[in-house]
């Protein structure tokens, strides 16, 4: 806990090996709940709300809540995801509506012990808060000839308070590199998420995120990254 709240403090994101996040999750980092958690990757639906009119995006997403002093997160009703244009040119602007996450995997062990370390490190940061949660689960796909953007808007501010981006699954890719700048574009850092877990904790405020497009290893063979993303807001949902 002090690890990630001192290198936010430092640097505005903080990276952690997924064997050292497992470790923290105790027994929800066990092979025995991951693998189910990790298969439900494999039944997102695609992203029908992409500009440049890609098909390589699949996702779900839902929204929690949580209250000061209340342990725990609360799954709110499903709602749309919506992005101010400042913070995603290509696709922001509206409200998008995804599938919905599923009630197993929302109600998961891996999933909830996640919600809850997050929240601890963001609130070593901020303190005690009102918090709007969105959970993501991505998977861009790449093909021949047809490279995956996990990031089409590029280097971007999410428009939240804290970002926890974290590896499910690299099958037969290539790239992907993970980018964190300042707002004058300098580069703090890049690196590849690669192995299950793998993660970086993000002050989004401070500090500017995306990744690198994929492309397949083997251009024959079936190739996608699997990442789950999970962002802490201050306050109610965009205009609530």
């Amino acid at each position: 806990m002090t690890g990630v709240a001192d290198a936010l403090a430092a640097q505005g994101f903080a990276r952690l090996p997924g064997a050292t996040l497992r470790a923290m999750m105790r027994e929800a980092g066990s092979d025995a709940a991951l693998a189910p958690f990790f298969a439900s990757w494999s039944r997102l639906e695609t992203d029908q709300h992409m500009a440049d009119g890609g098909r390589y995006r699949r996702r779900r997403i839902a929204n929690f809540s949580a209250a000061p002093g209340v342990p725990g997160h609360v799954r709110g009703p499903h709602r749309p995801h919506f992005q101010a244009v400042v913070h995603n040119t290509l696709n922001g602007g509206v409200d998008r509506w995804f599938a919905p996450m599923e009630d197993v995997v929302a109600a998961s062990a891996p999933l909830t012990t996640l919600l809850d370390l997050g929240r601890d490190w963001a609130e070593a940061r901020a303190g005690a808060q009102p918090w709007f949660v969105e959970v993501h689960q991505f998977r861009i796909e790449a093909g021949a000839n047809a490279p995956g953007y996990p990031t089409p808007e590029g280097v971007h501010h999410d428009g939240v308070d804290y970002v926890l981006i974290a590896m499910v699954a690299r099958i037969n890719l290539v790239d992907g590199e993970t980018l964190i700048e300042d707002d004058a574009g300098h580069r703090l850092a890049q690196f590849t998420l690669a192995e299950p877990l793998d993660s970086a904790f993000i002050e989004d405020a401070r500090v500017r995120h995306g990744v690198t497009p994929v492309r397949p290893a083997d251009p024959a063979a079936p190739s996608c990254r699997d990442v789950l993303v999970i962002t802490w807001k201050r306050g109610g949902p965009p205009g609530g």
